[in-house]
């Protein structure tokens, strides 16, 4: 399909996208069995999002800032982390049918996020048909940001009927393994047969932002996914998404 109709399917919430977590699996009997089969009780996740500051001072270090930094050409890097809403446990590997994939990094609260919130469920739900398995993570620290935590993520899955699975990096080590700096962050990766998916957009969404009045249409990251999935070249030229940073946990002060 050609990315003008793809655009014009997101930006005006085409009647078919109808979110489906169906419509994840290109092989489903194969990655509901994976995922499944691996669950992580989240019970200490929580109780580390409710338990009492400490009394020594932290400081917390967040900011606007733009995506960037990571090579195109970069391999995907390994992933294992649980899905607040289910339970179930994601790798990398559960993706390994896939000729594309999006991973995206997201959180509940962020105003970038939030403007952008609904477009992504029904950009996903159209090209999760054609073939792009899509993953959210959050990596934000629940020691400074609780609404942002594992019950809240869930919760938010299911208020936006989120057709792929929304993941919690508690360490933050996954963030750092891939370079994400912001929410939102889009990475598109491509694989070819038996090679490691490859990194070919690291861009923004559009250019719309949640105070400049400009239309939400997924302009950008939509020619890339039309691009990928048709074996064509994308432009090395690609803007930056914005958003806020990622809130990393807090460092104590010496």
């Amino acid at each position: 399909m050609a990315a003008s109709t793809a655009i014009t399917a997101v930006a005006h919430g085409a009647s078919h996208l109808i979110p489906s977590r169906t419509a994840f699996a290109i092989s489903s009997g194969r990655l509901s069995s994976l995922s499944q089969s691996r669950t992580l009780n989240l019970s200490h996740l929580q109780r580390r999002a409710n338990a009492p500051s400490s009394r020594r001072r932290v400081v917390v270090r967040a900011a606007r800032i733009e995506s960037g930094g990571v090579k195109l050409g970069a391999r995907a890097p390994d992933f294992e982390l649980p899905e607040p809403l289910t339970g179930n446990v994601w790798r990398l590997d559960d993706f390994e049918l896939y000729p594309c994939l999006l991973v995206m990094f997201i959180c509940n609260h962020c105003p970038f996020v939030i403007h952008l919130k609904k477009d992504i469920v029904k950009l996903s739900n159209f090209y999760m048909k054609k073939g792009l398995a899509v993953v959210a993570i959050s990596s934000n620290s629940v020691v400074t940001h609780p609404q942002d935590g594992p019950e809240f993520m869930a919760e938010d899955a299911k208020m936006f009927k989120y057709p792929f699975p929304y993941l919690y990096d508690e360490s933050q080590e996954v963030a750092k393994e891939f370079g994400a700096v912001c929410t939102p962050e889009f990475f598109l990766y491509k694989k070819d047969g038996r090679r490691p998916f490859e990194l070919v957009y690291h861009g923004q969404f559009d250019d719309s932002r949640p105070s400049n009045n400009t239309p939400v249409t997924g302009r950008d990251l939509c020619l890339a996914i039309d691009l990928t999935l048709s074996c064509q070249p994308i432009p090395t030229n690609q803007k930056p998404s914005v958003g806020c940073s990622i809130k990393w946990h807090p460092v104590a002060e010496s």
